[in-house]
């Protein structure tokens, strides 16, 4: 049951189902002191909206509107500059994982090579899977995995370019996350276990806010 805070009514109410809701209704209307009805949903919306406009006006999120209201960004006034983004992650394996991906003797085949070509798909894919997305004419996409024995991982850095009104940091992040995606599905027979982690921006470049990277930044 949906818990409320003080912060949406001034009193803790107690929730109860009204007699006409089903047995299973879960969505269904909640009646407070047998008066207003409200759902979880309206609740939550509620909560969002009061969020949203806070974390607009103090972190300036451009995908807001002054109400709250989730929308995408009008890039039509900026210039066309030529951008780039880099990310990273890793996935960690066991060691025998690592030497079958070594040793080209895995079930399904070459793991670096079909792990190149999904981020570099993903990539091209990224304004269909993040929804506030702009689909962008990519110049050019670049995936390199390397195996670390020390750390039992393969890593991945993922780097987007391309000359346009907005960024391809989205780019970048979905390239390295959906290649290190496809080693796991290329090796889950044999570790289950594997982890992805460490999956981050490095750097950016182009457009208003110029130059970003990540050591400089103090992260």
């Amino acid at each position: 049951m949906l818990a409320t805070t003080d912060t949406i009514l001034p009193i803790r109410p107690s929730w109860t189902k009204p007699k006409t809701a089903g047995k299973n209704d879960t969505a269904g209307l909640f009646q407070y002191s047998g008066k207003a009805r409200l759902s979880c949903f309206e609740i939550q919306v509620d909560r969002l909206k009061d969020f949203s406009e806070k974390a607009m006006i103090e972190k300036n999120l451009t995908h807001l509107t002054k109400d709250g209201e989730v929308h995408m960004v009008d890039v039509g006034g900026k210039k066309e500059t030529e951008r780039i983004a880099i990310a990273e992650g890793w996935i960690k394996m066991s060691a025998e994982t690592l030497e079958l991906i070594k040793s080209a003797k895995t079930k399904k085949g070459d793991v670096l090579a079909v792990a190149r070509i999904a981020g570099i798909m993903a990539a091209k894919k990224t304004s269909e899977l993040i929804p506030l997305c702009h689909p962008l004419m990519l110049t050019n996409v670049d995936i390199l995995l390397d195996l670390d024995e020390s750390r039992q991982s393969v890593n991945c850095r993922g780097t987007a370019r391309t000359t346009e009104r907005t960024g391809v940091e989205m780019e970048a992040l979905v390239a390295v996350q959906v290649a290190l995606l496809t080693v796991y599905d290329m090796c889950k027979s044999s570790d289950r276990g594997m982890e992805i982690s460490g999956v981050r921006l490095i750097r950016k470049a182009g457009g208003k806010s110029g130059e970003w990277n990540r050591n400089s930044a103090g992260h």
